[in-house]
Formats: C-alpha cells, structure tokens, sequence
C-alpha cells in the first residue's frame, strides 16, 4: 500500500487529499474524487498521511507496540472480505458499524475505536476504491522476492543434479 504515502485526511476538510509537493508556507494537495481540485494548505492545517494512521486492537498477549494495525492492512483486509460492496454506509447505527468491524478486525478495541473512527474508515475505503484503485494493488517487491527465492532454489537444485 505504498498509494497510502501520498494520500492524506486533512482535520476539518471533506474527503481525502494527494499530497502533490511540499512548499514553504505549507503543502499542495489535490482532492481525489471527480474534480481533481488543487490548493495549497497552509502550515495550520492538521494533515494526516494515511500510511501512519492506525486502528487499536485487543490482543492481551502481545508487546505494547502491536497494540494497533495499520490501516493501509485494514482496508486491505475490508477490500478481500468485501470487495465493492459494503454492507454498511458511514451513515449506519453503532450496532451496524461493530458488526462491520467484527467481520473486518474481530479484536479490534471495542473501547477505544469509536463510531467515527469506523465511519471514515468506510468513508474513506469508498474514496479510494473508487478515485485511487491503485491503493489497493499489492507491492510489486513481494512478487519479485518470491521469484528471486524459486530461482535461486532452482539453481541450487541444477548444481546438486549436476
């Protein structure tokens, strides 16, 4: 999900933003929907890069540091268990939303992930899968280690044959 470097929420602004270049009075940024809208946002503006954000889970048995997944992993797990179509609208009662997210995340942190939280979260996998697919396309680096190792263990296996 390296997309998710480029892709940002703003605090206090609809929607979802590419960041295009860093300038000295603040950052230019294009919306990604249908009109494709640049403006600059100003060093004031709460930006939040998509590929640091993160949702809590609850997983007693594990280091205090994987307290949380990333949500780059979350929307990819949204995207295998349901595609295009969600069950749910970011509109959708408390009940619907942890229902939604059991299906997604099963220990997610009841306590601490709150209704908006999944609201954007929904929110935001639309904008995406519908503006900016290519969020969802798997690093090419995974694919090219696998290669590597089948060749590599193919060779060996030619020496011993040898």
């Amino acid at each position: 999900m390296e997309a998710l470097k480029t892709i940002a929420n703003i605090s206090g602004y609809p929607g979802l933003y590419r960041i295009l270049k860093p300038g000295r009075s603040g950052v230019i940024v294009e919306t990604i929907d249908a009109k494709k809208a640049k403006t600059m946002m100003g060093p004031q503006a709460r930006v939040s890069v998509l590929n640091d954000i993160s949702m809590y889970v609850d997983r007693p048995d594990s280091p205090q540091n994987e307290q949380s997944v990333p949500l780059g992993d979350i929307l990819m797990m949204v995207a295998d268990t349901f595609g295009d179509d969600l069950p749910v609208t970011p509109k959708a009662d408390g009940s619907e939303l942890a229902d939604f997210m059991a299906q997604v995340l099963p220990d997610y942190d009841r306590e601490r992930v709150r209704d908006a939280d999944i609201r954007k979260l929904i929110s935001w996998y639309t904008i995406l899968h519908q503006y900016a697919p290519e969020a969802f396309e798997k690093s090419a680096d995974e694919p090219v280690a696998e290669t590597v190792t089948n060749e590599s263990t193919a060779a060996e296996e030619d020496k011993t044959a040898e």
